[in-house]
């Protein structure tokens, strides 16, 4: 069983920068991808970011826009996304997680361990 546990999220002003993170309690995490997504509701949740566990290489949404960065820290079994330059088009729960097989990354059904969510909300 892997608990995904997220952190980080809170209120900031248009154009702030904020970190959020996620860690996988596992004794061995066996994963080949982290990724993060967002949801509004009453819509669909949709791909951020996602990187692959073995050499860290990461995709973006193309909303991103270079304001994003997604990284991982194989050691401590941590996914971390900056966001900078946000806007209010950010507000959202924001979802960390892990899948245990390769693909594109950017569809929710590739992913098998997710963590609760966590509200990042843009506000002037």
């Amino acid at each position: 069983q892997v608990e995904v546990e997220e952190s980080g999220g809170g209120l900031v002003r248009p154009g702030d920068s904020l970190r959020v993170s996620c860690t996988a309690s596992a004794r061995t995490l066996v994963t080949a991808g982290g990724g993060w997504f967002r949801q509004v509701p009453g819509k669909e949740r949709e791909f951020v970011a996602a990187v692959t566990w073995s050499y860290g290489y990461p995709s973006y949404a193309d909303f991103v826009k270079d304001r994003f960065i997604i990284s991982r820290d194989k050691a401590k079994n941590t996914l971390t996304l900056q966001m900078n330059n946000l806007g209010l088009e950010d507000t959202a729960t924001y979802y960390c997680a892990f899948a245990l097989v390769a693909n594109s990354g950017d569809h929710p059904n590739e992913y098998n361990y997710w963590g609760q969510g966590i509200q990042v909300t843009v506000s002037s």
